[in-house]
Formats: C-alpha cells, structure tokens, sequence
C-alpha cells in the first residue's frame, strides 16, 4: 500500500485549479474564501480518502459545495450604499466584455457549472457529471452549449 501525499503537496499542486475554478463559478471578491474554506474541509476529510481517489476532482467536488455556500449565504445578505449608482458599473476596459465571471454567471446553472469544472478545472466529462449530476453526455452537452451561448454572447460566432 502506498502512502498518500502530504496534504501540503496537494495544496501546491491542486490549488491553482481550484482558484480558478471558484473564480469562475463566484467572481475574484468572493473566490479566495471558497477557497480557503474548500481546503480547510478539505484538510480535515484528508485522513479518510482513499489513496488511489482522483484528488482534483475530489477538491473541485468540495469546492462546487463552497461556491454554492458561498452563494446562498450571499443572497441572503443586504449590501449596503452610500448612494444608489446612476448606473451599473462596468468592470470590462473598453466596449468588449472582458469579465469571465460575469459571462460564466448569465450561463444557466448546468452549463456553467460543466464549461468550469471541464475547462478551467480540467476535468474529464465523467467527474463532471458525478459532480453536477447526470449523465456524461449531458455534461457533455451542457459545456458544448454553454461555451456557444459564450461565443454567441460574445460575437465570435457568424
């Protein structure tokens, strides 16, 4: 039987995908927290994993969890202004939308989640549909379709 990693090793090697992963699903501003909560949760069910489990997609899995705690606990919560906008603001340098986040978030939810955890978590459309639910074609199907509905939103499509 072999020994697992030190969990230390896993933070490094995994940790940037699972950045990228709450950063898509949450924006930047509450991404590191995801972050930080899907370690600690994930240091403390370490010790039971099997050795031979798929390591990213079980962080990316525990990080699906964070961003909707994160998200559920966000909508429950007023934010306060000192003054209402007189407009929306926009986060983009120029006329193109440059907001990843903001684009992955106008996705209906399944794509969303499939175009993350496929291609910014780098997973197989296997995990995918164990994370997310359904079938590997389905997952297969949401991610197609959520990245035309990106190019579509973005005008590259003709």
């Amino acid at each position: 039987m072999t020994n697992k990693q030190p969990f230390e090793e896993v933070v490094s090697q995994h940790g940037r995908t699972v950045l990228r992963v709450c950063r898509a699903v949450l924006g930047s501003t509450d991404a590191d927290d995801a972050w930080s909560e899907t370690f600690l949760s994930a240091l403390k069910a370490y010790p039971q994993l099997p050795v031979d489990a798929n390591v990213e997609a079980w962080l990316v899995t525990i990080a699906h969890r964070k961003a909707i705690d994160v998200t559920r606990g966000s909508a429950r919560r007023a934010i306060p202004l000192a003054e209402m906008p007189q407009q929306p603001a926009r986060d983009g340098a120029d006329d193109r939308d440059l907001d990843l986040p903001g684009s992955l978030a106008a996705l209906p939810e399944k794509q969303r989640f499939a175009v993350v955890y496929h291609y910014l978590g780098g997973l197989p459309y296997g995990e995918v549909a164990a994370i997310i639910g359904g079938s590997v074609e389905a997952s297969r199907r949401a991610a197609a379709d959520g990245i035309a509905n990106l190019r579509k939103a973005r005008g590259t499509i003709q």
